[in-house]
């Protein structure tokens, strides 16, 4: 069986309080984006095996996937085992929720598979004990994103932009970038005003309200991350955001000469570069 386990960027991103449990309480708008790596998974008589075509990734029980997959083995006494195999196309330490969406790319492959016939809300909820992304990645749909990443407000409207994606060498470990967060002076990013510009199909209203407030305490672990946004301005892009906690960075536009120009631009300058868009009803494929 073969699946796409697609990417997601944050068009803003909001970090609200620090809880007791030491996690961080989100607002976020969140859209899947049509880049995907593309997963194959057969059943075999037991065990879980992964193979990808990069080796900047485990692919033992530390993989995103091997968790999921024994979850729903244990969970539902599945008597069989799986075969994985990655093609990855998504970077690692990038904010584009590359293993997440893997993971809920092998809960769904493995519910058709195996014939469960779990509901999404029932993947999401065991997704959910996995990684505080994988929700989202289970429905790829545009949300409104609160809590840990768990509570999720979809948001049914096509928004059609293109999107430039350009990450550094060196990417920012999560927990580094949370930790270096300083909430006292942080920006906090217009949430409610942007999902309104979205449902509003409002493109200049999307633009004025991108904003990260983990982009501060990244750049100083990755300073290229703002010499991109600095340089794709430059270009003509109307916007250019960190996506998560970064390294990696969207511009928007909706232009396509200027998406190649781009393109061409920044390629052979820096680690990653892809050209993407906003994954729509219309350019979903199963």
């Amino acid at each position: 069986m073969k699946i796409r386990a697609y990417a997601k960027v944050n068009l803003a991103l909001d970090v609200v309080r620090k809880r007791e449990d030491g996690y961080h309480d989100l607002e976020m708008i969140m859209a899947p984006i049509t880049l995907h790596d593309l997963i194959y998974i057969e059943k075999i008589d037991h065990g879980i095996q992964i193979t990808a075509n990069t080796n900047r990734m485990p692919t033992d029980q530390r993989n995103i996937m091997y968790k999921v997959a024994q979850l729903l083995i244990e969970r539902y006494q599945i008597p069989y085992g799986v075969k994985i195999h990655i093609y990855k196309h998504i970077p690692t330490q990038a904010g584009l929720a590359g293993g997440s969406g893997d993971g809920a790319a092998v809960l769904k492959a493995m519910n058709r598979m195996f014939r469960l016939n779990l509901s999404l809300d029932t993947l999401a909820k065991i997704g959910k004990e996995v990684g505080a992304d994988i929700p989202f990645c289970i429905y790829e749909k545009m949300a409104l994103v609160k809590g840990i990443g768990e509570q999720l407000e979809f948001i049914n409207q096509d928004f059609h932009c293109y999107l430039l994606l350009v990450k550094p060498k060196k990417g920012v470990s999560t927990k580094k970038s949370f930790g270096m967060l300083d909430l006292t002076n942080a920006e906090h990013p217009p949430i409610m005003d942007m999902k309104e510009a979205i449902e509003n199909n409002d493109y200049q209203g999307v633009v004025n309200c991108l904003g990260n407030t983990l982009e501060e305490p990244s750049l100083k672990i990755v300073p290229d991350i703002l010499k991109i946004k600095e340089e794709m301005k430059e270009l003509g892009f109307d916007g250019a955001l960190m996506s998560g906690s970064g390294s990696c960075v969207f511009g928007l536009t909706q232009d396509q000469e200027l998406l190649e120009k781009g393109y061409q631009f920044f390629l052979n300058r820096y680690a990653f570069v892809r050209k993407t868009e906003i994954l729509n009803k219309d350019s979903l494929k199963l």
